[in-house]
């Protein structure tokens, strides 16, 4: 409940400088509506894996979008535990997310996004193989840096908050090439 709080809270200080336009062809108009696609790397900081992930997404006016992405595990992590080596297998993560924007300047946008999701994450210890991921809430923040009206650098901090397992909750770091169509 506390987490639903602050992304209202973040939502409501994004959209705020944008409450006082109004009229044809203002920041909340979908007249101009665009889409947008990105390429990155992110790593789960309690697992130590990695994945390149992939979203798209729909600008639906300056200040509001909407996403999906999907990741394929490219780096698990390697552990021993009482003398028996094991293995941490990041599989695939795909969530959707509302993602809330606020322009900092003109090549600058921060955003804050929330959504819902499933990781999966395979733990090999010896002989034996467990599924250690599952469903989540997401939330997160990041901004982004417009080299040109199409082309941009992306950085995220997202937390995956797992529902009903005793699995951790998991932060994850991701950098991403974003290309707007």
């Amino acid at each position: 409940m506390r987490k639903m709080m602050i992304l209202a809270a973040v939502a409501a200080v994004v959209s705020s400088p944008a409450l006082a336009q109004s009229g044809e062809g203002s920041a909340w108009s979908m007249d101009n509506a665009r889409g947008y696609g990105s390429l990155g790397y992110t790593h789960f900081d309690g697992s130590s894996t990695g994945s390149v992930t992939g979203r798209m997404g729909i600008d639906l006016n300056r200040y509001l979008a909407v996403e999906t992405e999907v990741g394929v595990g490219v780096k698990d992590k390697d552990f021993t535990s009482n003398g028996v080596e094991g293995t941490l297998k990041h599989e695939w993560d795909a969530a959707g997310y509302v993602v809330g924007k606020l322009p900092v300047g003109e090549n600058i946008q921060l955003h804050a996004r929330g959504g819902y999701g499933h990781t999966e994450l395979k733990r090999t210890l010896g002989d034996s193989t467990s599924d250690v991921g599952g469903q989540h809430w997401v939330y997160g923040v990041g901004g982004e840096y417009k080299l040109n009206a199409d082309n941009g650098i992306r950085a995220d901090w997202t937390r995956r908050d797992f529902k009903g397992s005793a699995r951790e909750d998991l932060d994850t770091y991701g950098v991403s090439y974003v290309r707007r169509f």
